[in-house]
């Protein structure tokens, strides 16, 4: 199966410069875990809501003047819609991560998650879920 059969084609994107509060407004809006930051249409970088939580909320920053790029991860790792879901897993599980855009050279054209997965291929899934198995707080 290849990524683009089960990406989400519409992807909600920022761009690098906008606040923060522009961001949250947009979580809100439409109901998303994490936004695409781009710059001239590229992708630069993403944030979650645990980022806007840590980076912006816990560090004091006015979150009307923050720009997203000051808190987003960068260096995101991206697929190609042409990759199979297998692959998709590979890098997920080999960085830590439950989202990865999809890319034609540097434009994102979707975007492919754990619950995409999980969904498309649930014989895939106990592989895939016990690299995100956490231990549970201990008091």
């Amino acid at each position: 199966m290849l990524v683009k059969e089960i990406m989400t084609k519409k992807v909600i994107t920022i761009e690098k410069d906008k606040s923060i509060l522009d961001a949250a407004d947009m979580y809100k809006d439409f109901k998303i875990g994490s936004l695409i930051i781009t710059h001239k249409g590229a992708c630069v970088g993403m944030i979650t809501e645990r980022d806007i939580i840590e980076r912006t909320i816990c560090q004091k920053k006015d979150p009307s003047t923050t720009k997203v790029e000051e808190i987003m991860s960068k260096e995101i790792k991206t697929i190609h819609q042409l990759d199979t879901v297998e692959k998709a897993i590979d890098i997920m599980i080999k960085y830590n991560i439950k989202k990865l855009p999809v890319t034609i050279e540097d434009n994102i054209v979707g975007i492919i998650t754990v619950t995409d997965i999980s969904k498309a291929r649930p014989d895939l899934s106990e592989r895939f879920m016990n690299s995100w198995v956490k231990p549970s707080w201990k008091d």
